[in-house]
């Protein structure tokens, strides 16, 4: 499997994963079509699959234009069957999806919403995270309450730690000050941040992170209990 990183809106992202074999491949998140369609067909991709983590329009804006080009299938939520366009195969908790060489499990991660999920393509250890868990950083609340998403981003930490993370936005430098605000000894945290930079100037993606790098420099992933990720969370909605 190849993951071609596809840049959207302001500062989305979609995803695609490839099957090098047959050329086909499914789509993580598409906020929008064109990005995503101008790529496959000048690399003669066909999208079978439209994964979504969750019903924001910045994540399933591009659906149904992708949709009707390529006869693809939409994958959610089960309980998100209503607020997900055009969406087929509706998705449980823990259930292990496959088809043809794609193989991920689904895990409900709410929170950010109520409906949201994430995609752990556990033979090749890539995770999309979509809104959740951020680099360096985690979603806002809106739908869900401070001990789901503390709950939730908790899950994130029994994966490997090898484990790549793609996430929905690019937010990675912007996390890393309030990360380095709360935590400014933390050398793995400083080290990161050149990186970021570095990745940044050359017009590239800080993504994937990996599991292990956010535990060692997500300060919402150091939060011990619930009281105490919600200060974060508050303090870093108006930070």
């Amino acid at each position: 499997m190849k993951i071609e990183i596809i840049k959207c809106l302001q500062d989305n992202y979609s995803y695609l994963i490839i099957d090098k074999k047959s050329n086909e491949a499914c789509v993580i998140d598409p906020s929008e079509a064109d990005p995503v369609i101008d790529f496959c067909e000048e690399n003669k991709i066909k999208i079978k699959y439209i994964l979504n983590t969750h019903h924001h329009y910045d994540h399933v804006g591009g659906n149904k234009e992708i949709k009707e080009f390529y006869n693809s299938k939409i994958l959610g939520f089960e309980h998100d069957k209503n607020r997900i366009p055009e969406i087929d195969i509706l998705l449980k908790d823990q259930e292990v999806w496959k088809k043809n060489n794609f193989e991920a499990k689904i895990f409900h991660i709410p929170g950010h919403t109520t409906g949201h999920i994430c995609y752990y393509f556990f033979n090749e250890k890539i995770l999309f995270t979509g809104d959740t868990l951020f680099s360096l950083g985690c979603g806002k609340i809106f739908e869900g309450t401070y001990a789901q998403m503390f709950n939730s981003l908790r899950l994130f930490k029994s994966f490997p730690l090898d484990t790549k993370i793609y996430c929905g936005h690019e937010y990675t430098l912007q996390n890393s000050k309030f990360c380095l605000e709360h935590d400014p000894k933390n050398k793995m945290l400083i080290n990161k941040i050149l990186k970021i930079k570095e990745n940044l100037s050359q017009g590239n993606p800080t993504l994937p992170s990996t599991i292990e790098d956010e535990l060692n420099c997500n300060i919402f992933l150091k939060a011990n209990d619930v009281e105490s990720f919600s200060k974060l969370r508050d303090l870093k909605d108006n930070f």
